[in-house]
């Protein structure tokens, strides 16, 4: 899995001007690659409760979101897209590792996605 997450995992940053038109190959070739991570981090976190937890969420969390999916949901304007992927992030987390938070706090590695989503 970590083989995957380093080396098999880029999402290019391409100019705005060039990702606004979604029809352009840049575009559709960003989000190819952003979904594919998406999957990647849904299949990573299925081996929670098999493989210890710090280092799922070390993987998920911390290389795969914050290094890879949270830059692109940043670059995307406001709008469905940024909601539907949000909302695709947070369907890959297990509940179990929020279950012991005290309301209103969350996991270290979800601080940036949480202000993202907060805004």
């Amino acid at each position: 899995m970590k083989k995957s997450v380093e080396e098999d995992v880029f999402i290019p940053l391409y100019p705005k001007s060039t990702v606004e038109d979604k029809s352009s190959p840049c575009s559709k070739f960003q989000e190819r690659r952003f979904w594919t991570a998406v999957k990647l981090l849904s299949n990573v976190v299925l081996w929670d409760g098999i493989v210890q937890e710090d280092k799922v969420r070390d993987l998920g969390l911390s290389k795969l979101l914050n290094r890879y999916l949270l830059l692109n949901i940043l670059n995307t304007p406001l709008g469905p897209a940024n909601i539907e992927k949000c909302n695709k992030v947070v369907a890959c987390l297990p509940e179990r590792w929020f279950q012991d938070l005290k309301s209103g706090s969350t996991l270290p590695e979800l601080v940036n996605f949480c202000q993202h989503l907060l805004q």
